[in-house]
């Protein structure tokens, strides 16, 4: 059983890793689904209130709210497969719920890349992103680190630079999550 948990800034390439591992086979828990889910519970538009019900869950269920209701989707996954990615960790508490529910089956993997590198990915991304400039980007990136996601990022068992090709990216996840092209 492996528990991989993914944590990186806007742009860094989290979502490509998730990518990879959904080719490969392997399940993702994607916690910003959870906080959708939780939007759609309460008869809230995800697009518009996930923000304010992430934080109002944190206050209702405390700081480990979005992990602790990704663990009955991780062990539903892990039913299924050996190895399954959690996508989108944010906070230190994040990291601690699942080392404590999985030990050292828990694997935290910092996915990580330069500021302009990922302005310029947000940019061609078409996506809700893509109108950001570059200040809003340092504002949402202070936001994310105010989060404690620099102190998840510091206390990843593996890091992943993703300066290089795509093709040597996603080469590198596939050899960190364990699966053969």
């Amino acid at each position: 059983m492996k528990v991989l948990g993914t944590v990186g800034l806007p742009g860094s390439g989290k979502g490509e890793a998730a990518a990879v591992a959904r080719e490969a086979g392997v399940p993702v828990v994607t916690m910003g689904d959870v906080i959708r889910e939780a939007c759609r519970d309460r008869g809230l538009d995800p697009a518009e209130h996930h923000g304010s019900v992430a934080r109002a869950l944190r206050e209702e269920e405390g700081e480990a709210a979005i992990a602790e209701r990704s663990l009955p989707h991780i062990r539903a996954a892990l039913d299924e497969s050996e190895t399954v990615l959690v996508d989108g960790l944010r906070a230190p508490v994040e990291a601690d719920r699942f080392e404590e529910a999985f030990g050292d089956a828990f694997v935290l993997v910092s996915v990580e890349a330069p500021f302009e590198t990922r302005a310029e990915r947000l940019a061609d991304r078409g996506r809700d992103d893509s109108d950001l400039d570059r200040e809003a980007l340092r504002e949402r990136e202070e936001r994310e680190l105010g989060f404690g996601m620099g102190e998840v990022m510091e206390r990843a068992d593996v890091t992943v630079s993703n300066t290089g090709s795509l093709d040597a990216f996603r080469e590198r996840i596939r050899g960190v999550l364990g699966v053969e092209r």
